[in-house]
């Protein structure tokens, strides 16, 4: 009798324990090791995470980026022309170099010729000259708000802010067409 009683309260035990680690990572997404919340409340405003992936080189695990929109667009072209904040935050896995990611960073978005030479390669070198060498652990994040700007900020950047729209929308054009995650 006592054996089946003490039976029947480990296996509540077990399963109350089950469902308290369950709940711990509600309203969470991991990918790479690195947790992420569904949603965030910036100035008022909720964006959802529409997505998360690992960036690798070789066998080597960089960074977790997120994506994170407040309204659900069914395009990249979309998401892009939307007036909604939009943000992305990387996480960083390992060290990595100020140059490093200063040219990678360039590399990747001077693919948009917009962002090649006038105002908005200015724009360009504002937001890369905010940038610090990275420990691991620490993040990047590039967040849009409507009708006022891109801001920078993190661990990996001293803080940089560029106003208006249109540098937002190139930078997230540039990310989104070498990520696609929409169907094309």
């Amino acid at each position: 009798m006592k054996t089946q009683a003490w039976r029947a309260h480990a296996r509540w035990w077990v399963l109350g324990v089950l469902l308290a680690v369950g709940t711990s990572h509600a309203g969470q997404k991991q990918v790479g090791g690195v947790n992420m919340p569904d949603s965030l409340t910036l100035q008022g405003r909720t964006i959802a995470l529409a997505h998360m992936q690992l960036q690798k080189r070789l066998f080597f695990k960089l960074y977790v980026w997120s994506l994170y929109l407040e309204d659900r667009p069914r395009s990249a072209s979309e998401a892009i022309a939307s007036n909604s904040v939009k943000r992305l935050h990387f996480r960083f896995l390992r060290n990595i170099s100020k140059d490093q990611l200063v040219g990678s960073l360039r590399n990747g978005l001077q693919k948009n010729p917009d962002l090649r030479q006038g105002p908005m390669a200015d724009h360009l070198q504002v937001m890369l000259s905010s940038l610090k060498d990275v420990q691991k652990g620490e993040d990047l994040v590039i967040t849009y708000m409507p009708g006022v700007g891109l801001e920078v900020a993190g661990g990996a950047s001293g803080g940089a802010f560029i106003p208006g729209k249109g540098f937002a929308d190139a930078l997230f054009s540039v990310w989104l067409d070498a990520h696609p995650i929409f169907p094309r």
